[in-house]
């Protein structure tokens, strides 16, 4: 199994959104919406309740989707919107970093470099629990998202396979950006390390998981710390890697965060 972190793979944005015409059409309805009833686009609440969103939703989940997977759906507009909006800003860690962060708290304070954007993490390092028993899903990053409320949401991405279409989307329950400073020290499991796995060849290739919220949270907020301290190297990357490459991708260009000499 390889950890890869040499470049930016294809990230759901692009898998969930491939048509970016489609996107910018939906992007100025909701915006009008918006404005046209006064509503903060930063609240997931006000999101749920615009027309232009659920239309959008319905016509490619069908009619026979469940609640579950509308609400998820819904939640991954809601995060691509706000990361498009943001300049579509993607963070690649590198593996020397990500495992530095589960191991330790770098210093710095946690301060978000965007108002939304998306952590992607080495691929295969970080797993979650499958869904009713299902085999544990593979972790490809974290969208975030701060509220002019002063809240932070936050969505896990995980399960991108080439075998099989689509991802699981995660969303995370809210919380308030002012106690940001708090999650990087928080101890969240109760008997367990934080980040600890149980999964079979997770001692041989040093695997973590996250099986709880507060751990995601804990990872973004030393993310954040990392990259707002003189410890932290973050690197605009503009070239992609071949379309030969495996894996596939990303055409976004990427900031890759690694440590400074």
């Amino acid at each position: 199994m390889t950890l890869h972190d040499s470049y930016a793979r294809f990230t759901p944005y692009e898998i969930a959104f491939p048509d970016q015409d489609l996107l910018d059409e939906l992007i100025v309805g909701i915006d009008e919406e918006a404005k046209s009833r006064d509503m903060d686009l930063s609240d997931p609440n006000a999101f749920f309740t615009m027309g232009r969103v659920n239309a959008f939703v319905r016509e490619i989940q069908g009619p026979d989707a469940l609640p579950e997977s509308i609400h998820q759906y819904v939640m991954l507009v809601f995060h691509a919107v706000h990361f498009n909006q943001a300049g579509c800003p993607t963070y690649l860690l590198s593996e020397k970093v990500t495992r530095d962060l589960v191991d330790n708290y770098q210093g710095g304070q946690p301060i978000p470099p965007e108002s939304s954007g998306y952590m992607q993490l080495p691929q295969h390092l970080l797993w979650m629990s499958g869904a009713n028993s299902d085999a544990p899903e593979s972790i490809d990053g974290v969208f975030w998202i701060l509220s002019s409320r002063g809240t932070f949401h936050s969505l896990l991405i995980a399960g991108l396979r080439p075998d099989r279409p689509g991802f699981v989307i995660a969303p995370l329950p809210d919380a308030p950006v002012s106690e940001t400073s708090k999650w990087v020290k928080a101890v969240v499991r109760n008997g367990t390390d934080d980040f600890s796995s149980q999964l079979p060849g997770s001692e041989l290739d040093q695997l973590h998981m996250l099986e709880t919220s507060g751990e995601v949270l804990k990872l973004l907020a030393r993310f954040f710390a990392y990259v707002s301290s003189e410890q932290g190297a973050v690197e605009m990357v503009s070239a992609r890697a071949s379309d030969q490459a495996d894996p596939v991708p990303s055409a976004l260009p990427f900031f890759r965060v690694t440590q400074n000499a």
